[in-house]
């Protein structure tokens, strides 16, 4: 996306033998295993649990200062859950009307969207550079959401009156939600260009009026219901959602944007905590589905199961991770309260049906060069609602699922990674070879976004943030639905498993490429694609894939190619696009050679409809 306001890796024989001598002479203890923490407990103070029997008054001020605390934050440790009690909040006449800043996650406490109802609006807007009203943009809106609620929309007068802004980017998934009334997911009120760059719903229902993408340059929308869709720019994407446009992608040139498939392929909705009818917390855990169309809640309960937060080790910042893991082989799930987690050691899931529960955006750091978490080939685990960044000693991967060569099936129940962004750079000046590896067949990866930072901390240099790739998958059967994968400083994707799928994927190549010899994927090949299936690959099928470049380091920088696939039957691409967004040099083709060129002569979009 084009972000203008972040204009946009004599001895070893010796010390052997010491250490071998060490150990036959070192008294035989073994440590003591960390005890298992009990189950349940206090969610801490980042999590805001709001009852509808407290003044509005009172619930207004306390979401205006957060919302006010968090609007800068971008790359702080602050993190918040807003949980609403069952109940209304707000009325026509009174409305509840805040904004959402970063490091936010809101969610009704209801088994079902209809539980809690929200009279008035939940808001994100432009930020303006320096409060310039000129300088004005969505683009970096990340790292916040909304999820299982109503929103009856009232309120604001004016230009903002009786609408609910939700202007984001990456990372700001909106899930699970009714929308009665006017939405829009451009904020064409706070000043201008206004441009936006996103973007998830999934499993939500929007009544009442036509949903405004404006500027989003691309979004997509799975599981839903729309009672209209204004408008899109490259790569509006709609899997199994009722009311979405038609399939029109074309290539004519800023036309033709929509890409639609009637179901979604394999989807698993992320688990979320709620209060049962005596009041007690239980996170509810959807089971998979498939070819599925409509949100999962409208005709009933969503189907799955229900799981006591006595059974969970409800985690606080500043937990060892010896305790976590004693937890985790105990049989315990994880409920990560608001916080970030320093880890010297990976978090190690190895249970079958295991759940990893991140609230507000819970973020985990490895400290020791060691990956953040690792899940183990077993079936049903649900990984969820978490950041991951790399630390500043570098690390292998991040995250791993299962180990190369791992071959069990996990059709009937499968792993699933929901709302899981990882970044390097940032927050800190962090390093790590790829960020995401999936090993195991059937894994379902369900909005991610996969940054290497062009801004912040060690963003947009070349020799900071160091991180060559940010997804490897080398399971079968695995399917993406929401992927963005950004600024990595060789393939940024590449797929090596069979009959994978992926339904919507976002890519803007590096920024700070310094010179054309630093990045080369060969002799003769300039760049890195943005995706890449293997060259073994028999079988692949992916839906609207664009990647964008802007270098913005004043050189004539050439990447051959977005995307790299095997010229083969079974590996088929719909709906491909580039883009030249700004700087110098460009994109020469879209797919081995096909497309045309993006650069500044043409700034695209270059469109494939279909390859091979």
């Amino acid at each position: 996306m084009n972000r203008a306001p972040r204009s946009r890796r004599y001895g070893l024989a010796a010390a052997a033998a010491t250490a071998l001598v060490a150990a036959l002479v070192a008294p035989t203890t073994q440590a003591a295993a960390a005890p298992v923490p009990p189950g349940g407990g206090s969610l801490g103070e980042n999590v805001i649990v709001l009852d509808p029997s407290m003044p509005k008054a009172q619930i207004q001020d306390r979401l205006n200062a957060l919302a006010q605390a968090q609007a800068g934050n971008e790359f702080g440790p602050q993190r918040y859950a807003i949980l609403f009690k069952p109940g209304t909040y707000g009325t026509a006449a009174d409305p509840l009307v805040f904004p959402v800043g970063f490091y936010e996650s809101v969610a009704g406490l209801g088994k079902n969207p209809g539980d809690v109802v929200v009279n008035g609006s939940v808001n994100v807007y432009n930020q303006c550079v320096g409060g310039d009203q000129s300088q004005c943009y969505a683009t970096t809106n990340f790292w916040r959401s909304l999820s299982n609620l109503t929103v009856n929309v009232a309120g604001q007068s004016g230009c903002y009156g009786n609408t609910d802004f939700w202007a984001v980017s990456q990372a700001a998934p909106l899930r699970r939600v009714q929308m009665n009334g006017n939405v829009t997911l451009m904020d064409y009120c706070t000043g201008s260009p206004s441009w936006a760059s996103g973007g998830f719903i999934a499993d939500s229902k929007f009544t009442g009026a036509t949903v405004v993408n404006g500027s989003q340059q691309q979004f997509f929308t799975r599981n839903s219901n729309l009672d209209g869709w204004s408008n899109g720019v490259w790569n509006q994407v709609f899997c199994g959602t009722e009311g979405a446009p038609a399939q029109s992608f074309s290539t004519e040139q800023g036309a033709a944007p929509y890409t639609t498939l009637d179901t979604c392929p394999v989807t698993r909705e992320a688990p979320y905590l709620y209060l049962d009818d005596k009041g007690k917390y239980r996170v509810f855990v959807p089971a998979a589905q498939r070819n599925s169309r409509g949100t999962s809640w409208e005709d009933g309960s969503t189907p799955g199961r229900s799981i006591p937060l006595d059974d969970f080790y409800v985690v606080r910042p500043g937990a060892d991770v010896k305790q976590i893991n004693a937890a985790l082989k105990a049989g315990r799930h994880l409920l990560l309260t608001p916080g970030v987690y320093q880890l010297p050691d990976e978090i190690k899931v190895t249970r079958p049906g295991t759940q990893v529960v991140g609230l507000g955006f819970a973020t985990l750091v490895p400290t020791k060069g060691n990956a953040a978490i690792k899940v183990d080939d077993v079936d049903g685990v649900n990984v969820s609602g978490l950041i991951i960044d790399a630390g500043e000693k570098k690390s292998k991967v991040l995250m791993k699922v299962g180990d190369r060569g791992s071959n069990d099936s996990h059709r009937n129940n499968p792993i699933a990674l929901s709302d899981v962004f990882f970044r390097v750079g940032g927050a800190l000046n962090g390093a790590a070879d790829t960020a995401l590896e999936v090993n195991s067949d059937d894994t379902l990866i369900d909005d991610a976004w996969i940054w290497r930072a062009d801004h912040g901390t060690g963003g947009g240099t070349w020799t900071s943030a160091r991180s060559d790739t940010g997804l490897v998958v080398n399971g079968d059967r695995v399917t993406a639905t929401g992927l963005a994968v950004e600024h990595f400083q060789k393939t940024e994707v590449e797929w090596n498993g069979e009959h994978g799928q992926v339904v919507f994927f976002q890519n803007e190549n590096p920024y700070d490429v310094p010179n054309q010899a630093a990045w080369m994927a060969n002799k003769k090949q300039k760049g890195y694609p943005a995706f890449a299936v293997g060259p073994k690959v028999k079988t692949f099928e992916g839906w609207g894939m664009g990647s964008y470049s802007y270098f913005n380091q004043g050189v004539d920088i050439r990447n051959s190619m977005a995307f790299q696939a095997p010229v083969t039957p079974g590996v088929k691409l719909h709906d491909l696009l580039t883009v030249f967004l700004n700087g110098s040099g460009g994109i020469d083709s879209v797919i081995n050679g096909t497309g045309r060129t993006v650069d500044p002569t043409f700034g695209g979009p270059s469109n494939v409809v279909s390859y091979p």
